[in-house]
């Protein structure tokens, strides 16, 4: 799933998304309250993860812009904030739980499996098809004409997130930050040796290529259909 942390401290931000995405999830981070509102609104995310006390704008002011926005999407509240009259605030602004540093990733995880259950089926997308290739994330599982495909963990996040931008040139540093979490770019190839290792197992032994290399842009996994297009430009 794909989740949004809004979340100043960066100690506590590095255990959620390290915990997140080791059980192979994608997390986005923001660091301030300011910053965390414009994705919550301008993105579509599975749940957010907001800390209460922010800098800029505060938790309780982010949920609440959102929900102005009949946006329904879960929220976690993080808090050192205990107390039960901080508890009901939370949850009257819009959240769907509260969960009280310091907390354990198992407890995280379980919170966020409960209220992404309780979404409704709208919001929470965990079937991609592009073609004959599907991906479902509650079964971990990627199929391509019926065939079982095997994946690492990472390469079925880099195929997640290029599942969730269909049709949408992805740059070689929106993969490093949305799938390695790298906030610059290390200067390797990691993500074209990652992209070759997917290739080879989603297209290889097909008839239609569905990864395609955008030269000077980046990626995009598309269904083109036989007139002759080519998208490696």
């Amino acid at each position: 799933m794909h989740f949004l942390l809004i979340e100043d401290d960066q100690r506590s931000a590095n255990f959620i998304i390290r915990c997140l995405k080791e059980s192979g999830h994608v997390v986005d981070h923001a660091t301030n309250g300011e910053r965390g509102l414009q994705m919550a609104i301008g993105e579509k995310y599975d749940a957010l993860i907001v800390d209460r006390m922010l800098p800029g704008i505060d938790g309780l002011t982010i949920v609440r812009a959102v929900r102005a926005t009949n946006n329904s999407v879960p929220v976690v509240f993080l808090t050192t904030m205990a107390r039960i009259d901080d508890r009901v605030e939370g949850l009257e602004a819009g959240g769907d739980d509260y969960l009280v540093k310091p907390f354990a990733h198992t407890e995280l995880l379980a919170r966020l499996n409960a209220i992404t259950r309780r979404a409704p089926a709208s919001q929470v997308k965990t079937v991609f098809r592009v073609a004959d290739l599907k991906m479902d994330l509650i079964k971990r599982e990627v199929t391509r004409a019926n065939r079982t495909i095997e994946l690492q963990p990472q390469e079925f996040r880099l195929l997640e997130y290029l599942l969730r931008n269909e049709g949408r040139v992805v740059t070689k540093t929106m993969l490093l930050e949305k799938v390695w979490g790298f906030r610059f770019d290390p200067q390797t190839s990691v993500v074209e040796t990652h992209i070759s290792r997917l290739r080879a197992k989603v297209d290889r032994d097909f008839s239609r290529e569905l990864i395609h290399t955008i030269r000077g842009a980046g990626y995009c996994i598309r269904h083109v259909e036989e007139t002759g297009q080519n998208l490696e430009l």
